[in-house]
């Protein structure tokens, strides 16, 4: 199988401040048509910040879509003419005052890929020092520090839901266990 799809048609339905959704309409390998509903996202980035006694800083605010406050390791969406690890910083700075070192990428993530094209990178940095936090005018959030060995447990006992925290929390950890090993 080639597994492949072919845009025949790309018809915009909606232009956002943050999103684009488009209905497509594709060709399949066979040969046959199918409608595609896709949601165009800038990206975004997520930052496992460790400080010295292995805890992470978190941020808890109020996610719309949700109607709930989640707790999320401190991410953003991607802003033109920086590079994924630059916003990463700029977004560590401006939710939790906090500077990170020893950046380390931790692959990208792609939440949702049935219909969306968001792609969310995750770093990990040990943080350096801190300085002001540089809120934007919409945004309001709580910063907290939380053991890394507690993080792993909350999202083994799905006490964190957001998938990009998830995954930057379990892999920080196996990186840090690792690093335990060699030394």
């Amino acid at each position: 199988m080639k597994l492949y799809e072919k845009t025949l048609e790309s018809k915009s339905i909606f232009e956002g401040k943050v999103i684009h959704v488009k209905h497509d309409t594709v060709e399949l390998e066979n040969g046959d048509t199918a409608m595609r509903e896709i949601v165009e996202h800038p990206g975004g980035v997520c930052i496992a910040a460790l400080n010295e006694n292995e805890e992470l800083l978190f941020v808890r605010q109020f996610r719309y879509p949700y109607k709930e406050i989640v707790l999320e390791l401190p991410a953003g969406k991607l802003e033109k003419g920086q590079t994924p690890l630059e916003n990463g910083k700029r977004e560590l700075l401006e939710e939790t005052g906090a500077v990170g070192r020893e950046y380390m990428t931790l692959g990208k993530l792609y939440p949702s890929p049935g219909y969306c094209g968001e792609i969310i990178h995750l770093y990990f940095c040990k943080i350096d020092h801190y300085e002001n936090q540089q809120l934007d005018e919409d945004e309001f959030v709580n910063v907290e520090t939380i053991p890394l060995k507690k993080a792993v447990e909350m999202v083994l006992n799905n006490e964190i839901p957001d998938a990009k925290t998830q995954v930057a929390v379990l892999k920080t950890a196996a990186i840090v266990n690792q690093t335990r090993n060699l030394l």
